[in-house]
């Protein structure tokens, strides 16, 4: 089994910064790919960013490319998503999740594992 706990959402203007913390314990030392996607009211859960463990490689929606970074730290188990120029857009439940696939994949049904989520809110 594998529990991630999401943290660091919150309410920022438009313009501003967040960022989102995923610590990872249990099953973690084998799963490949860490992924964050988020889901507005009313919209599906759609895909954000993910970053191997193995090279940190790393994949982003271009609705997000150029102002999110993903980043992870081995030692703690944990990925971040450092979140700039947000809009009120990107206002979602943000929730980080674990794919064992051998590829990185940016497809929610190949995520084995799902944290609660943490709200992120951007006023305009």
């Amino acid at each position: 089994q594998v529990q991630l706990v999401e943290s660091g959402g919150g309410l920022v203007q438009a313009g501003g910064s967040l960022r989102l913390s995923c610590a990872a314990s249990g099953r973690t030392f084998s799963s490949n790919t860490m992924g964050w996607f988020r889901q507005a009211p009313g919209k599906e859960r759609e895909f954000v960013a993910a970053i191997t463990w193995a090279g940190f490689n790393t994949y982003y929606a271009d609705s997000v490319k150029g102002r999110f970074t993903i980043s992870g730290d081995n030692a703690k188990n944990t990925v971040y998503l450092q979140m700039d120029t947000l809009k009120p857009e990107d206002t979602a439940v943000y929730y980080c999740a674990a794919s064992y696939r051998a590829a990185m994949t940016t497809h929610r049904n190949e995520y084995d594992y799902w944290g609660q989520g943490t709200q992120v809110t951007v006023s305009s």
